[in-house]
């Protein structure tokens, strides 16, 4: 259980925060960038959902992935320590990836076949859901340069991570009225 009672604590003044594990580091480290990220796309989810209401189906799995990114969040935050620590450690699993997938499948299974790029836009759902998308898909490209430089990522998070864009992606389409109200590139269109 969290509890806040002061939101501000003046600690982070000079530049640093810290992890979970209590560590000190730079806030424009790559960790506390990549988690920022997800911390961003929960913030695009809260704002598509003013538009998915109507949508109970796919209002449910927005406001659970918000909740899931809470998770991420705590995953990203923690580097790998300790066996006893890492008992103790919020961390992504197979079964949330794997339930990402399942509803990838559900929700475009119906949904035409893409003959070309999609523009963002259509519906307001939609639209927000392409830039939950989008910041989903910069979340994943710092977590992946996080592992570059070196750092610890737990795989089923990087997986999730890749997921999530993807899963955003087909819930914009099916926003779309299915797919009905998607706007198409035409290349060259305005040469």
């Amino acid at each position: 259980m969290v509890v806040l009672n002061r939101i501000y604590t003046r600690t982070g003044d000079a530049g640093t925060t810290r992890l979970a594990t209590g560590e000190p580091v730079s806030k424009a480290s790559l960790r506390v960038e990549t988690y920022g990220a997800v911390d961003e796309t929960n913030a695009c989810l809260g704002l598509a959902r003013l538009h998915t209401s109507g949508d109970v189906v796919l209002d449910a799995m927005l406001r659970r992935i918000q909740n899931e990114l809470f998770d991420l969040g705590a995953d990203l935050s923690t580097p790998p320590g300790t066996p006893e620590a890492e008992a103790r450690t919020l961390r992504m699993t197979d079964g949330q990836v794997e339930r990402l997938e399942r509803e990838i499948d559900a929700l475009n299974e119906p949904l035409p076949a893409l003959t070309s790029f999609i523009l963002p836009g259509g519906t307001p759902a939609a639209a927000a859901l392409h830039q939950a998308r989008t910041v989903a898909r910069r979340a994943e490209r710092i977590a992946v340069a996080l592992v570059e430089a070196g750092e610890s990522v737990s795989p089923p998070a990087l997986r999730y991570l890749n997921r999530l864009s993807d899963f955003l992606f087909v819930a914009a389409r099916h926003a779309n009225d299915g797919g009905r109200t998607e706007v198409f590139w035409k290349s060259g269109a305005t040469r």
